[in-house]
Order: C-alpha cells, then structure tokens, then sequence
C-alpha cells in the first residue's frame, strides 16, 4: 500500500453511529447538531453513513420497481470490469416516475450534501446499482478522479449511496480508504488497497466526498445488494449525466421548483448558468413548444 493510501485505521469502525442527541434537547438544536457531527466527520474521513435515513417502505417500493424496469428496459449486467460483469445498473431514473423524482431532494440527505458543497449544488447522475452473487470487487476509484485538479481541492462532488437493501461485508457493500479525500494524488488504478466496509442497514445512507478512495464490494452471497447512487456536484461543475439532454422539459415542468433546480435550471451564483441574462428556467420551461421540439429531436433514437 502506497503512503498516500495509508489512512485506514481504527477510527473508521465508529464513524457509522448516530450523532448523540442530549435528553431532552430542542428538536431544532438536535439537527444542527446532528447536520454538525456529520459535516465533521466528512471533513475528517471523507465519508459519513446517515443511519435510518430514509423510510424502509420506500426502499421496499424502489426494490420492487427496479425489477419491473430492469425487466421493461432489458438491462442486464455491465460488460467491463469497472461497471460489473454481475451488476445491473439503470441510469437515468428521474425520467422513470415520481418514485425517483423524490430522490434527490430527500430532507434527511440534501441538506448534509449542501453542507458540503453549498445550496447551488446540481444533480450530477441519478442511478441504481445492483450487485449480483459472484460479483468481483470493483477497482478502487475516486469520483472526481477524471478532473484535471491538483489534489487535495475543496469538495466539488458529493455522493450518496441508499441501502435499499442491508449492505454487508460478504453482498458488497462499498469499501473505502478513510481520509484518503485528503490525498496528493488520484488512487492508481488495479492496485490493491487496503478497505474498510460500510456496512449498512437498508434506509441508511452513505455520504462521502468525490474525491475519497473507494470502489463497490464483492458479492460472495446469493442475494443482490441494490443500492441508488444520488450523486451530486457543484454547480459550477458539468453534471456526469446530461440532465437537461436526458430528461425532456415537459416532465421538468411537473418537478418541484427545487428538482427543477437541482437538474440544471438553475443560476450559480447569480451568474454561471444564465441564457442572455435571463433565467433557464424562463427560457426553456416557459417556452413550451420550442423546448419539447428541441429536445425530440437531439433524444437518443429508440434500440
């Protein structure tokens, strides 16, 4: 292991436990605090784990309905080492249903992500990741590794990983290299690290900064582990999916205005983002016909 990698120790094993709340402390006070515990552990380890975060019924709907669109798209496993000879992975899923689209602005993620990066943050990709038996481990990576940036930067990706079902050491739950966000350099590709497993109970979420070490488990069990990557950037950043490409402004119009923001119809900062000055979201969304045209005509053609 090389010494840039040489981070894992002993103080991961306790970074997925709740923040403590004192008895009897104002609700408010609790979440800042807890919004504080686990903004400081980011910053220390790259990575934190929401425990309980999001609603076990609402893992249950999204395993179901990832089987039905797994079945109705015709996706199978990935054909590369990287994307997984055993794993099925959907991309795209805000064009898949209400079900998705109440994703990206879940109350008990978004706010740590924008405690990260900041509130102009955008939707990078929107994707399921399902981890078949058999699957060997995936190469050690970091997010942001394709960016021409000296390291270590400041935070321009933030991602997430939902348990829709229990992450394990044995069904391939994602491995990380703690504090390896803070790095001189971009792990190398095909070397073996040394990992630690975030390990999760379906309904918790992981945290952690783009430019952390860290790479999907081997599957050694019978059972699939299906996760959803909500992975996010900074808005001055160039999304990894082509958001305003890949989903077709007469759906954008039924989001919420915070979704149609996080897609891209949005201004950074009060500049980055505009179309002569004006506001995308009055040029495109408004313009309903010119939009719907446009973008029937770049759509990619059906297989």
């Amino acid at each position: 292991m090389s010494d840039a990698a040489t981070f894992g120790d002993d103080r991961a094993t306790d970074r997925h436990a709740e923040p403590d709340r004192a008895a009897g402390a104002d609700p408010s006070s609790d979440a800042d605090a807890d919004l504080a515990a686990y903004l400081g552990r980011i910053a220390d380890d790259g990575y934190a784990v929401l425990a309980g975060a999001i609603d076990p019924d609402l893992c249950d709907a999204i395993a179901d309905d990832l089987i039905r669109l797994e079945g109705q798209l015709g996706i199978g496993p990935g054909d590369n080492l990287f994307e997984g000879l055993h794993t099925t992975r959907i991309y795209n899923l805000l064009v898949h249903g209400p079900l998705y689209q109440a994703i990206p602005t879940h109350p008990n993620v978004l706010p740590v992500v924008e405690g990260v990066l900041d509130p102009g943050l955008l939707i990078s990709s929107l994707s399921s990741i399902a981890i078949g038996p058999d699957q060997q481990a995936q190469p050690v990576h970091a997010d942001d590794q394709m960016l021409p940036l000296p390291r270590p930067h400041v935070p321009i990706i933030c991602n997430t990983m939902w348990a829709i079902t229990d992450f394990t050491e044995a069904n391939g739950a994602t491995r990380l290299v703690p504090g390896s966000h803070l790095a001189d350099q971009a792990p190398t590709p095909l070397q073996q690290y040394d990992t630690v497993p975030a390990e999760m109970a379906k309904g918790d979420v992981l945290v952690w900064v783009g430019s952390l070490w860290h790479g999907g488990g081997a599957n050694r069990t019978r059972h699939r582990r299906v996760g959803i990557a909500m992975n996010y950037c900074a808005g001055y950043i160039r999304q990894q999916e082509n958001q305003q490409l890949g989903v077709p402004p007469a759906l954008v119009r039924t989001f919420t205005p915070r979704l149609q923001q996080l897609v891209g119809y949005s201004v950074y900062n009060g500049l980055v983002g505009h179309i002569d000055k004006r506001h995308p979201a009055d040029v495109v969304l408004h313009q309903h016909q010119d939009a719907d045209m446009v973008w029937d005509l770049l759509r990619p053609a059906p297989q």
